[in-house]
């Protein structure tokens, strides 16, 4: 079976330094906000070219922080419009309604999966304070009349980039586009630690100074707390492990763009709609390479019969969630075709030329095997 995802491959290629790094974190008896966070926000910040970078325990509370941020700084309150792509995994949209903040959904471009700059304007109103991109499946979405709507109507731009690190927008990278960005190194992601892990990054020294506060129980200063914060920080582990991955961030991407494009020019199957890459490469750094399909349970069951494992991202939209009953009447018809078509192939650093050449081909072989 090739899986969809190899972890355990994808971090034994750095085992060596991962192992070294490991046993200094053990040994200096230090284990949370240490010299290897702050190394490590250091290099992320260098890498993505951003002002401020801020370790965190994962990548909703980053999102949760930022918008906190704002809240303690006055430029939000309780009751203001996030808006925010309808297509999104749920937690860019948890980020918003845990802080007492309304998420404002927004269709998606169907050709692309991301938030649809067009039917912004729309949906914003006195109350609308930021939009959150998502970069979702990891693919840029920027564009020169995002920034225009944003000055025009004094909105901030928050970047959900959990899943499109080192991606890059007219040589910039994600993560350092809008006024702050959240990152996710879940263990899955293209940078991923071996087990929870998130980011903040901005331009803001006092968005940052407050993020900080309020990562560590809203305290900057060891027993004094100046905001009801909450206790979210990067430890040690996660940080050292991260440091040695972000070296070879650029290199692993280049193979997921290698993989995608074989991908784009050798399936050919009239059943599925491939997904569209960018004229700058560089726009994609290809976390997941989605199909859509008509028929995802026959293509998935014949993929799985045939050693090719997939998973689903994402089945029900948030808004069709129990969780957002309140929203369970909204009809967002791109965003739930989207949700009951797509279908994840593998695609990972280490996933090999033989591999790649199975699932093309299983995948090319579906339509004779669904009509017959």
């Amino acid at each position: 079976m090739i899986k969809f995802l190899d972890l355990q491959k994808i971090n034994l290629a750095h085992q060596q330094e991962i192992e070294e790094k490991l046993l200094q974190t053990f040994r200096s008896g230090w284990y949370l906000l240490g010299k290897e966070v702050t190394t490590f926000e250091e290099h992320l910040a260098s890498y993505i070219g951003a002002k401020h970078a801020i370790g965190v325990a994962n990548g909703l509370d980053a999102l949760r922080l930022i918008l906190r941020g704002y809240i303690e700084m006055g430029i939000m309150q309780k009751g203001d419009e996030i808006i925010v792509p309808a297509n999104t995994y749920i937690a860019s949209v948890l980020a918003i309604s845990d802080n007492g903040l309304v998420p404002v959904l927004v269709e998606p471009d169907p050709l692309t999966f991301n938030l649809d700059i067009s039917k912004i304007e729309e949906k914003i109103t006195a109350k609308t304070k930021a939009v959150m991109l998502v970069h979702l499946y990891g693919r840029v979405v920027w564009s020169e009349e995002l920034v225009a709507l944003a000055h025009k109507h004094q909105l901030k731009i928050i970047e959900d980039n959990a899943q499109a690190i080192g991606a890059e927008w007219n040589g910039i990278k994600t993560g350092n586009l809008g006024d702050a960005a959240g990152f996710s190194f879940y263990p899955g992601k293209n940078l991923g630690a071996l087990g929870d892990g998130g980011a903040v990054s901005c331009k803001d020294a006092e968005l940052a100074k407050t993020i900080r506060a309020l990562a560590n129980y809203g305290s900057n200063q060891k027993y004094v707390n100046i905001y009801k914060g909450l206790n979210s920080r990067l430890d040690e582990i996660q940080a050292a492990v991260l440091d040695v991955k972000l070296k070879y961030i650029d290199g692993e991407n280049a193979r997921r763009r290698e993989i995608a494009k074989r991908y784009l020019s050798e399936i050919k199957n009239d059943k599925i709609v491939l997904p569209v890459n960018p004229e700058n490469e560089k726009e994609h750094v290809w976390h997941l390479f989605v199909i859509r399909t008509q028929e995802r349970e026959k293509l998935q069951n014949y993929l799985t019969e045939n050693g090719v494992q997939t998973l689903i991202h994402y089945p029900i939209p948030s808004h069709k969630q129990q969780a957002y009953k309140e929203m369970n009447d909204l009809s967002f018809p791109v965003t739930e075709q989207i949700h009951n078509e797509v279908l994840s192939l593998p695609i990972s650093p280490v996933t090999s030329d033989e591999e790649i050449m199975q699932v093309i081909n299983v995948t090319n072989s579906f339509q004779s095997a669904a009509d017959s």
